[in-house]
């Protein structure tokens, strides 16, 4: 069965909610291994009032019992602590009290306000922006988290960090991916360069002066991923396709890069393409220790049979194929729309020139968008890994995960 996701909830109603199906039985899973993605979306330097309000917290309402996947759907919750003060304009049923409704009719530029209340015919634009709204991602980051387990199990490892923020951009980062990861964690805005980082946190401070919002980039990287995940044979099994529709599904994102993207139109081909080489490597132990996760180290001739390449200006994708080097994405996000010197709008009731609403909201949410593109990218490469080496429970899939490595390899590989 094919991997898939569902998300409801408005951003000031009870709360959200998330359905996933076809995640294999047998994989340990915690709401804690879900908590801890879910507080670091929170962070970040350029967050807004909501963040002082939400502490985000899954609650884990069907699919797993013991701590362990059934192979049934995963239901997932995530309350809204601010329902309590959004009850009446966000009930099920009319308010008694017009006051209550809370409407919107001066859409934002920028936002799906205005479509949204043409498309779907209503004046007031609360019908989309509560479901438009950012906040559905803290849904999606629990999706992925439970996405990131599966990956974990098989050893493979997803992390983000900011590459730019405004016109700041870090210019002096670590060549050691570890490294990279452990600095940007430490970081207020998930920046690796600490230069850069303070740069950046003052240029949010001057924007939110100004009452203005930034965008930046954010880069994800997954490694060690095997090769032969995605397809060549079809435009929607193209793993680098996937990526990026998952990617520019998240709001706000107008740009995604695999690789060197945009970069690769002026170079020369000679300086664009990976060449390739061949290292037998060492038969070694692989660990007699599973645990909970295999214990593999992360082998060039493990994963991709050998073969290697000295550079990874594809990104680690050949084709729509993964082919064993790190994937490394990038995403542009633009400025949040809602700013507190607003721009000139309409309002839909009379038709009037008029500054835009005004909802609460961040000056800069770049570091946050990075968590959430660390679970969107999670749940593209937990698809096609389930799509290659799929199993109703997690010993089938160890078991053609395990075939699938030692064909790939000069000898047999050693029974974990």
């Amino acid at each position: 069965m094919a991997l898939r996701f569902l998300t409801a909830g408005e951003s000031h109603g009870q709360g959200l909610l998330g359905i996933i199906e076809g995640m294999p039985a047998g994989l340990s899973l915690s709401e804690e291994d879900i908590n801890r993605d879910l507080a670091r979306r929170q962070q970040g330097f350029g967050r807004g009032g909501r963040m002082q309000i939400e502490k985000d917290a899954v609650r884990i309402v069907s699919g797993v019992r013991w701590g362990r996947t059934l192979g049934t759907p995963i239901g997932l919750e995530v309350a809204n602590r601010d329902w309590q003060n959004w009850q009446g304009a966000m009930a099920v049923a009319e308010p008694s009290l017009p006051s209550d409704s809370r409407e919107v009719t001066r859409p934002r530029p920028g936002h799906a306000d205005l479509s949204g209340m043409l498309k779907y015919r209503t004046g007031d634009a609360r019908n989309i922006l509560e479901r438009a709204s950012a906040r559905e991602t803290a849904v999606r980051v629990a999706v992925g988290a439970v996405a990131r387990r599966l990956l974990a199990h098989f050893a493979i490892e997803i992390f983000s960090h900011v590459v730019q923020i405004g016109r700041i951009r870090a210019e002096e980062l670590p060549g050691d991916w570890q490294r990279l990861k452990e600095l940007a964690e430490g970081s207020p805005v998930r920046c690796a360069d600490p230069r850069a980082a303070q740069a950046m946190m003052e240029e949010i401070e001057v924007a939110r002066a100004a009452g203005d919002s930034l965008g930046g980039v954010f880069q994800v990287v997954a490694r060690p991923v095997p090769v032969g995940l995605g397809s060549h044979v079809h435009w929607d099994r193209r793993l680098d396709g996937q990526l990026a529709q998952a990617l520019m599904s998240i709001p706000a994102i107008k740009g995604v890069e695999i690789g060197i993207g945009f970069e690769a139109a002026w170079r020369r081909g000679s300086q664009v393409h990976d060449e390739i080489f061949y290292d037998s490597g060492s038969q070694e132990s692989l660990g007699s220790d599973r645990s909970d996760a295999f214990s593999w180290q992360d082998k060039l001739w493990l994963t991709a049979g050998g073969f290697y390449r000295k550079t990874n200006r594809a990104g680690g994708i050949e084709g729509g194929i993964s082919n064993g080097s790190p994937i490394v994405v990038q995403a542009a996000m633009k400025p949040i729309p809602t700013l507190y010197e607003p721009l000139y709008s309409v309002d839909l009731k009379n038709l009037r020139p008029v500054a835009a609403g005004v909802e609460r909201s961040d000056v800069c949410a770049v570091p946050a968008a990075a968590v959430v593109g660390e679970a969107m990218v999670a749940w593209v490469l937990a698809s096609a890994f389930l799509e290659k080496f799929g199993g109703d429970s997690l010993e089938e899939i160890e078991e053609r995960y395990r075939s699938h490595l030692a064909s790939l390899s000069p000898e047999p590989l050693p029974d974990p």
